[in-house]
């Protein structure tokens, strides 16, 4: 379990998750990229891609 950096809830890590993958919080959506650590995965804010339109 790790804590949400913009609401402080609880996020669950799932047991076979991978380092890059995106975990989403339940309470507030905001979107995480797991990295690893020496003590398992840490949370880091994901890059959101914003639309291109060619402008």
């Amino acid at each position: 379990m790790s804590k949400c950096e913009e609401c402080d809830a609880e996020i669950s890590i799932p047991s076979d998750a991978l380092e890059g993958e995106i975990v989403t919080c339940p309470e507030c959506g905001a979107s995480f990229e797991l990295e690893k650590s020496s003590d398992g995965f840490q949370l880091k804010p994901a890059q959101t891609v914003g639309e291109d339109w060619g402008q």
